[in-house]
């Protein structure tokens, strides 16, 4: 189930490839979405006030991606773990914009361009005057990270997950129960125990949800192992 925009700016984070962009105008930050390549990856746009943006995972579809990028002033790219799909456009993006490379330090290896700079759980990365912090969920791969903005005022607590959390679950880990009783409890207590219901989550593939909606599930979750 999609979750529904609770700013009433009719987001809904429902894209396809080869679709238009969702937009949503948040205070202190734009948040733009668009899915590309045969994967139906999403990548994401944040962009502060000042102009200076954020990308979440340049996935594919270089030109794509720099036309959803347009005139904003690109400064990082964060991939959120090492898996192909989410880095083949990072070689041209990067040429094109100089964007500063970011990854967690266990999955750097795994992209095809040298990353700036690596972070681990607790550290934070910024776009214009917004912070976002990094949150380590080991399992689906051992460098897997997502990333949570509190906004100002009313605009509510924003998490991008890579393929670590999903609408109805967590990210695959290939029926590894050890991967899968890391990632599973890395979420509960990384994300699920320390953010609201109304927290908003950005997946790397399909639709939106909110931690709300999928708490209920946990239990089931751990039960079916996967």
């Amino acid at each position: 189930m999609s979750a529904s925009d609770s700013s009433g700016g009719g987001y809904t984070g429902d894209v396809e490839p080869g679709g238009p962009a969702d937009v949503r105008e948040l205070p202190g930050l734009t948040i733009k979405k668009l899915a590309v390549s045969e994967m139906a990856n999403n990548a994401y746009l944040l962009q502060a006030a000042s102009g200076e943006a954020l990308l979440i995972d340049a996935a594919a579809e270089p030109e794509t991606l720099l036309t959803f990028v347009g005139d904003a002033d690109l400064r990082t790219i964060v991939t959120t773990h090492g898996h192909w799909d989410h880095h083949r456009a990072l070689p041209e993006v990067v040429g094109a914009t100089g964007a500063q490379t970011v990854a967690h330090a266990a999955d750097a290896g795994d992209l095809p361009v040298a990353v700036d700079r690596t972070v681990d759980h607790g550290d934070t990365v910024s776009v214009g005057d917004q912070t976002l912090e990094i949150v380590h969920l080991r399992g689906h791969t051992p460098g897997s990270i997502a990333l949570v903005w509190r906004g100002p005022d009313d605009a509510g607590v924003h998490v991008w997950t890579g393929d670590s959390l999903f609408p109805g679950g967590v990210g695959n880990t290939q029926k590894d129960a050890e991967r899968f009783s890391s990632l599973i409890d890395d979420v509960e207590n990384r994300l699920f125990a320390v953010l609201p219901d109304e927290t908003w989550v950005y997946p790397g593939h399909g639709k939106d949800t909110t931690l709300g909606a999928e708490r209920p599930h946990l239990g089931e979750w751990r039960a079916r192992g996967w």
